[in-house]
């Protein structure tokens, strides 16, 4: 059961679909204050569990640390993070009497679960304009169903979607890319898509290609395509201010540009220099932008991944006149001062809050400063997309996901996790994310495999890769100047191919999980707890996941871990994939177990009386012979 409430003039973010009537009484648990801002409170139970906000940081259980939904450009993922690029502001306490609240709120919203007092759960923001619904159900689960439900169906991607991508920062011309082909056909390991990022635009202007790294782009589109290959391009939020660039001129004639008070188109320096933000919040500049993709389709290419879509900003005009006035100042009469200071002058020179209180967007008629709004661009961003896609090739399911987000989103396109770093940590935490995602409706989501900043090691990427097995995207995606880290750049690399062969293999039983749970409002990803609600020890485990019915998995992401420590909920049959399609099964009973997995195995576990199908890898989704499939369970 669902009930609205609403508090002053709440913007309308379009992330609930449900059509519903407010409540006129707040007579919910916890209490409401919308006297100087908002705040809502809520004594927990020591034995609660809070659920949810989506792309957020520590663990699936949110109990212990204060979250702040900011949607925020910041690559160093560390445990002190209270903010990432996605603002998904669901929760759910799971206790005694169970229920959900999902503020409706585009702004800064602060999450504080048990850390300032650990029993109390307090939300807090500074306009008390927003809309609240709280769910009551018989538990976690079918709470974040009856949630799922109201915010409509989640993206489907096409089906090459879950093959195998290739991604790094740094592939700029044909034959960078032609390696990476040669480098996985060569091989023999299965190969989906290649990604390009910014070095394929031109000056980095969007809905440009590079005329001398790429002529006759379409050809070269083609040319990947009969290797069944994909290319996916990236796109950026800022379009660069330069004359004779139809993308800007077209833009400025047209008042499609974020404003600042004035008037005045605002102008930030992202990737290609000095920028204008298409105003996404405004339907026919929303429209607009969205028409653009067409450029790049007319010329074969069926996938996209927006980037920098926070937006994520290097510095203002305004912002570095601040920043030179106080240089100056320092150079001459603060030669006593501590350097620190400077240093956090220069830092906060990108991604500044000043610098989005300075740009407006014209919606329906009316000026609304950005950081009111903020939550809301990527998300919009990618509803360009999704909506133009409809109009451009009504039927055709393209490839889309983007870095920042707001619930509804995940009607257009899924997500990636942005910059994280070759690090054990982030393995982990990409492990005990994928559930909070999908209760926000994000089912299309993964990590950059390996990791995208440092360097990675052999083993990293092995386990890494493992896991990513499972998750809809699986891409691996590394920055330039980072040791190349694609599957035929290590030593026995029968190794990587025999892990990625396994996802392959897995394909039509994980696509087919996938469209269920979209079309059902269901999760493709679920922590134990909410297969076995009745038992108290799954309730703690957050480092393994039920995919569907059928299965459960526990990866590895520990270096120089031999295998790891698992608990059963019930009989399970523990199976290893290996290489050469080969696999071993062991019945293990209900209980803890410590599991022995090579660097080479991918590990999961089958439920007991359920089957999944497997079939021959093929070297593309399109190649999958499904006659070859057999089934891999056992009765009980």
């Amino acid at each position: 059961m669902v009930r609205k409430y609403v508090f002053g003039n709440p913007f309308e973010t379009d992330a609930v679909i449900e059509k519903m009537k407010a409540e006129q009484a707040w007579q919910e648990p916890g209490e409401i204050s919308a006297e100087n801002g908002f705040s809502f409170s809520y004594i927990m139970e020591e034995t609660d569990i809070v659920y949810g906000l989506g792309e957020s940081n520590r663990g699936l259980n949110k109990r212990g640390w204060r979250y702040i939904s900011d949607c925020t450009d910041d690559p160093n993922h560390t445990e002190d993070k209270n903010s990432l690029y996605g603002a998904h502001n669901f929760i759910v306490i799971s206790g005694k009497k169970p229920f959900g609240i999902f503020f409706d709120y585009p702004s800064k919203i602060t999450f504080d679960i048990g850390y300032t007092r650990s029993d109390l759960l307090s939300v807090n923001c500074e306009n008390a304009d927003l809309y609240l619904y709280v769910i009551d159900g018989k538990n976690a689960y079918d709470i974040v169903k009856q949630f799922r439900r109201m915010i409509g169906k989640s993206y489907i991607p096409p089906k090459f979607g879950f093959g195998f991508g290739q991604s790094r920062w740094g592939y700029k011309t044909k034959d960078d890319f032609r390696k990476v082909l040669k480098g996985y056909r060569e091989n023999g390991i299965p190969l989906d898509m290649i990604y390009m990022d910014i070095d394929y635009m031109q000056a980095y202007k969007d809905f440009t290609v590079h005329e001398e790294n790429f002529p006759d782009f379409a050809r070269f589109v083609q040319e990947m395509k009969e290797s069944d290959v994909r290319l996916i391009p990236i796109i950026d939020a800022g379009v660069k201010i330069e004359k004779g660039y139809d993308v800007y001129e077209e833009g400025a004639e047209k008042g499609y540009f974020c404003k600042r008070e004035d008037g005045s188109d605002f102008a930030a320096a992202v990737w290609p220099g000095y920028t204008h933000f298409p105003d996404v919040l405004n339907k026919e500049a929303r429209e607009w932008f969205g028409s653009h993709y067409k450029f790049l389709i007319d010329q074969g290419i069926e996938g996209f991944w927006n980037d920098m879509n926070e937006p994520a900003i290097f510095y203002s005009r305004e912002g570095m006149e601040e920043l030179k006035s106080y240089m100056l100042e320092y150079a001459n009469e603060k030669e006593d001062s501590s350097p620190w200071e400077l240093g956090d002058k220069v830092e906060g020179l990108a991604n500044s809050p000043e610098d989005y209180k300075r740009f407006y967007h014209c919606i329906d008629g009316k000026m609304v400063r950005h950081d009111k709004v903020h939550n809301l661009y990527g998300f919009n961003m990618t509803r360009a997309a999704g909506e133009a896609f409809e109009k451009i090739a009504p039927g055709k399911r393209f490839l889309m996901f983007s870095r920042s987000s707001y619930i509804g989103m995940h009607r257009y396109g899924g997500i990636w996790t942005g910059d994280n770093k070759s690090w054990w940590s982030h393995l982990l935490l990409n492990i005990k994310m994928m559930p909070s995602l999908n209760m926000c409706g994000f089912l299309y989501s993964g990590a950059d495999l390996g990791g995208f900043g440092a360097d990675a090691t052999r083993d990293l990427v092995l386990r890494w890769l493992a896991f990513g097995v499972f998750t809809p995207l699986m891409r691996n995606h590394s920055a330039i100047g980072t040791r190349e880290q694609e599957a035929y750049q290590f030593e026995n690399v029968d190794d990587f191919r025999g892990i990625i062969e396994t996802r392959y293999r897995l394909i039509p039983y994980l696509y087919d999980t996938y469209v269920k749970a979209a079309e059902n409002n269901d999760m493709y990803f679920k922590p134990l707890a909410f297969e076995y609600p009745e038992d108290t020890f799954a309730a703690g485990v957050e480092d393994q996941l039920m995919i569907g019915k059928e299965l459960m998995i526990a990866p590895v992401y520990t270096q120089n871990a031999k295998g790891r420590y698992v608990y059963l909920p019930e009989e399970m049959m523990f199976v290893k994939f290996t290489k050469d399609s080969c696999y071993t099964t062991e019945i293990l009973e209900k209980g803890h177990h410590y599991v022995e997995v090579a660097l080479r195995e991918v590990p999961v576990f089958i439920r007991k009386g359920k089957s999944i199908p497997v079939v021959r890898p093929a070297r593309c989704v399109e190649k999958i012979d499904m006659e070859t499939a057999e089934y891999i369970g056992y009765k009980g």
